[in-house]
């Protein structure tokens, strides 16, 4: 008896050790092709490589291959690590740099699988007091093209974001990020190299914080580990620094104010910080305000809806001031929406006729259907008289799945993301659901890889998207009966 739990003890300290050399491993055969491209090009200047695997001498499909299996590697790894890791770590500090020390080694990843980050980093140096332009009215094409050519010469911050394929587009985004972009693109002092490494460094930060405030909220190294560690999280989180990451941030700050220090006011404000980053975080505005006065009648409740909806319009409005001329500066809401990519719609546009027209009339009936049920959500929460956070934010999860998957026109997978924040309050197989999306999306995108990004490829993403999830519901589910 004693042998054989010596011999599992072995066993298990083994697999332990496997399983953080293996994720190790696989993050550092990530870095090594963006070691290569800096040693061969000693800059990130003119870096336009979406969707490759940084290896200029391969082709793409072997590109692709290669991603699949560092990839392949880094999901065992994560799947072996969160599953041992209560022989692993101790407590929640050793999971905290041990999330750190990874993420530092995809700080050092370049962004190839999108050049957003230079758009970012372009729109906040022309918004610096450096040009004192306003993003929101002003292109940074429309500001180089307006006579100031000369200053591309010294500032390749400014030259990157001209270059780029957003370059000739307004900001698309809340106030909030325009100033976080403005803040680190001033301290790149027009230097893109920099610029980049210090927007990692600023987003790895905002990832370690996000996993700490995950375990202040929950109390377990799990759900702390299952974000730290994922794939996607650490290949679009801190390689491409999407924007997402900081509304997690905002958004887990909210959360924690709302749960753990009973303070309605400061969930709201960060709330609408978040919403000031990316707005489709104003869905969960309602369900905060009334599990919070849960205990009120409805009356009170739809007063208290009304007083916080306006703190919370009123902190946006403070954001808005900084930029705002006239009510063009919402065009941006709409820019992404008249764009199709790697979803249904996509399928649409390649396999029937007046294709655009259908398309723009499928995503306005969906759309209405959602308003009206998100609506008649919230009118039956506000009457409701047993109400619980986790019962409720599953109803918000459900509505957030349905505005991510079946609404947003111009999906990229990112995007998944958005489901990070309450995952954690999730029935443990939407729980695991989230976490296998976020792993199918990741490998489907080598699909870009080694074919490029185009439109029309969106349509076999879409196919092995739906058909994996597919599976992995049954799946899930099966386990479930078989476990009752």
């Amino acid at each position: 008896m004693e042998k054989d739990r010596y011999i599992k003890s072995f066993i298990k300290n083994h697999i332990c050790l496997i399983s953080i050399i293996l994720f190790v491993f696989a993050s550092v055969c990530f870095v090594i092709p963006s070691i290569i491209y800096m040693v061969q090009n000693h800059t990130v200047f003119r870096f336009n490589e979406s969707y490759k695997f940084l290896l200029q001498d391969v082709n793409r499909f072997t590109q692709a291959i290669l991603y699949l299996l560092v990839l392949t590697l880094l999901t065992i790894g994560y799947v072996l690590i969160v599953k041992y890791r209560k022989q692993i770590f101790k407590n929640i500090k050793s999971v905290l740099i041990f999330v750190a020390i990874v993420s530092l080694l995809f700080v050092f990843v370049l962004p190839f699988t999108s050049g957003d980050i230079f758009y970012y980093l372009g729109i906040g140096r022309i918004n610096t007091s450096n040009y004192g332009q306003n993003p929101y009215y002003t292109t940074i094409k429309d500001f180089v093209d307006d006579g100031n050519e000369a200053l591309l010469e010294n500032d390749s911050v400014l030259k990157q974001g001209y270059e780029h394929y957003w370059g000739d587009t307004t900001v698309v985004y809340g106030p909030v990020w325009t100033l976080i972009c403005r803040f680190v693109a001033f301290l790149s002092f027009g230097n893109v190299d920099f610029g980049l490494l210090l927007f990692k460094l600023f987003a790895l930060l905002v990832h370690v914080l996000n996993c700490y405030l995950i375990y202040k909220i929950t109390n377990r190294k799990m759900f702390a580990l299952l974000y730290g560690l994922n794939p996607l999280l650490l290949l679009e989180g801190i390689v491409c620094v999407h924007n997402d990451i900081f509304v997690i941030l905002f958004t887990l700050i909210s959360l924690y104010f709302l749960l753990k220090k009973k303070s309605i006011a400061l969930s709201v404000i960060f709330l609408a910080i978040a919403t000031g980053i990316k707005y489709f975080t104003i869905l969960l505005l309602p369900f905060i305000i009334i599990y919070y006065f849960r205990k009120e009648k409805p009356s009170k409740r739809l007063l208290k809806c009304i007083a916080y909806g306006a703190l919370f319009a009123l902190v946006l409005v403070l954001f808005y001031i900084i930029y705002i001329r006239d009510l063009e500066i919402f065009n941006g809401l709409f820019v992404q929406q008249g764009k199709y990519a790697k979803n249904f719609y996509i399928i649409i546009l390649e396999y029937f006729t007046q294709p655009v027209n259908l398309a723009g009339t499928v995503n306005k009936i969906l759309l209405y259907s959602f308003v009206i049920i998100y609506f008649f959500t919230c009118v039956v929460l506000l009457t409701k008289k047993d109400i619980k956070f986790r019962n409720e934010i599953r109803t918000y999860n459900y509505l957030l799945f349905a505005f991510l998957f079946l609404l947003i026109t111009n999906f990229q997978v990112w995007y998944i993301m958005w489901l990070f924040p309450t995952f954690m309050f999730q029935k443990k197989n939407m729980a695991k659901l989230i976490i296998q999306i976020s792993l199918i999306a990741e490998f489907a995108t080598a699909l870009f890889i080694a074919y490029g990004e185009a439109w029309q490829y969106g349509t076999p993403f879409t196919f092995i998207m739906v058909t994996a999830t597919l599976i992995a519901i049954i799946l899930n589910n099966n386990k479930a009966i078989l476990k009752a």
